[in-house]
């Protein structure tokens, strides 16, 4: 294994599957699951786990079957999660997901924020789950007439204006809006930032399209970083914060507008860039953002919540600060990332800075050739081919896209290249399957989902 500089407890979840499944080989049964969502949609994965005796192995089979039930929670979604496989392993994760246990987070968050139905775990028999039920969705890509795209970050927003597919305008500013708890302060943002735009517009706009993180289900918030002030302190506002951008779309005119989760407009941009299919776009700002455009194009519907996902299985594992879980993505691909790896590299930075400020701290150290800014490049680069492994297990690839502020500068060619290095060093099979892309120029990596976000709404 190829240890991460600044990580040295790291344990990638796909090692550990891997070795689990050559040493039990023997006693190796089929493990499958069903997902449904909204609309019928359902979305099954099979995998393989141990039923035979040995308590070590049964053991560690309960750890990855959970694990990997957790995954596909948040990278897929829904609201009833069947498991066909030994009754062992279907006990276990029920319980992990009923009150009290270890996953009643997840549980809760799926049922009552993202579906708006009860949550339920069933096991039954493998051949009586429900079939695959999902199609692909064509989104965006639409680059005529007057429009504009913005990409609401958790560290700053990003506002385009396009006319006929040649981009006349572009703006990036600071904001931060995952501690206000008044959804005026994301309204006069937004707002400002569209008027900003159409005064460079030749004529009246006619669509914005909007990235943002978070799960958005027509144009609605379910649930987003972007208000989570508003949510936890101020609850009584969250209507208003999550019917925000229908209120600016009424207020526009009823022009044509697309909310989508930023990381589906990652993947988006990845489609327009390389013309293909099968790319996932990882998108590392103030958290992780995942979007997923299908082999044969469009989205599947999926949540594609990669902060969320387990990639590190040591016991030793940062704490997801919202769900408590640990080793999930959001401490490794990040702003949280480089401000946890920062004094494992003998990085000194003030007390109370900011997340977004240690990072720009951090990247002036790399462009100095910094060797310990160096190391925490090194760390996530060496951990996101690990995870790319892992992800490859639930996603069809041929493309992994990498952007964000994180990315920007040499760091995120260091990144890119060690990510690189793990994949063909461990996983070679998948180095030859999948190519890794780090877009050329700086506008491009931090703005180019501005662009991809004005493409979403069609125009007539």
């Amino acid at each position: 294994m190829i240890q991460p500089p600044l990580d040295p407890g790291f344990m990638p979840a796909v090692v550990v599957l891997r070795n689990f499944h050559q040493a039990t080989s023997c006693g190796a049964s089929p493990l499958r699951f069903a997902l449904e969502r909204q609309g019928g949609a359902v979305s099954t994965f099979e995998t393989m786990t141990y039923d035979g005796p040995n308590s070590q192995s049964r053991a560690m089979a309960k750890v990855l079957a959970e694990r990997t039930a957790k995954t596909l929670l948040w990278a897929r979604g829904g609201f009833n999660l069947s498991v066909g496989g030994p009754t062992y392993i279907g006990e276990h994760i029920a319980r992990a997901y009923a009150p009290g246990g270890a996953r009643v987070f997840d549980a809760n968050f799926m049922g009552s924020d993202v579906y708006e139905h009860p949550f339920a775990v069933r096991w039954m028999e493998a051949n009586e789950l429900p079939q695959s039920n999902e199609v692909a969705e064509a989104i965006g890509g639409h680059l005529n007439g007057l429009r504009i795209g913005f990409d609401a970050g958790a560290s700053d927003r990003k506002v385009t204006a396009m006319a006929e597919g040649e981009v006349i305008f572009q703006e990036e500013v600071d904001w931060n809006p995952k501690v206000n708890t008044d959804p005026r302060y994301h309204y006069h943002h937004v707002m400002s930032a569209l008027h900003m735009a159409a005064a460079h517009l030749p004529g009246p706009v006619q669509g914005t399209g909007v990235s943002s993180a978070g799960i958005w289900i027509d144009n609605r918030c379910r649930a987003a970083s972007l208000f989570r002030g508003v949510k936890e302190k101020n609850p009584e506002a969250f209507p208003q914060a999550r019917d925000l951008f229908l209120r600016i779309q009424k207020e526009w005119g009823g022009v044509p507008s697309v909310v989508a989760n930023d990381g589906d407009v990652t993947a988006l941009a990845g489609a327009m860039m390389l013309e293909d299919d099968g790319i996932l776009g990882i998108a590392m700002g103030s958290d992780e953002a995942g979007g997923y455009w299908a082999i044969g194009g469009g989205i599947m519907g999926w949540l594609n919540e990669l902060a969320f996902v387990p990639v590190d299985l040591s016991d030793d594992a940062p704490v997801h600060e919202w769900s408590k879980d640990r080793g999930c993505g959001s401490s490794f691909f990040s702003q949280q990332a480089v401000a946890r790896l920062a004094p494992k590299a003998d990085i000194v930075l003030p007390a109370g800075m900011s997340q977004p400020d240690q990072l720009k701290e951090v990247q002036a150290l790399m462009a100095n050739d910094d060797e310990r800014a160096a190391r925490i490049y090194q760390t996530i680069g060496a951990e996101l081919g690990y995870a790319i492994a892992w992800y490859a297990f639930f996603y069809q690839l041929k493309h992994v896209l990498i952007l964000g502020r994180v990315t920007t500068g040499e760091g995120g060619k260091v990144i890119l290249t060690e990510a690189q290095r793990v994949l063909g060093t461990e996983f070679p099979e998948l180095a030859a399957q999948i190519t890794l892309h780090l877009p050329e120029g700086e506008l491009e990596r931090r703005v180019g989902q501005a662009v991809a976000a004005a493409s979403l709404p069609t125009i007539a």
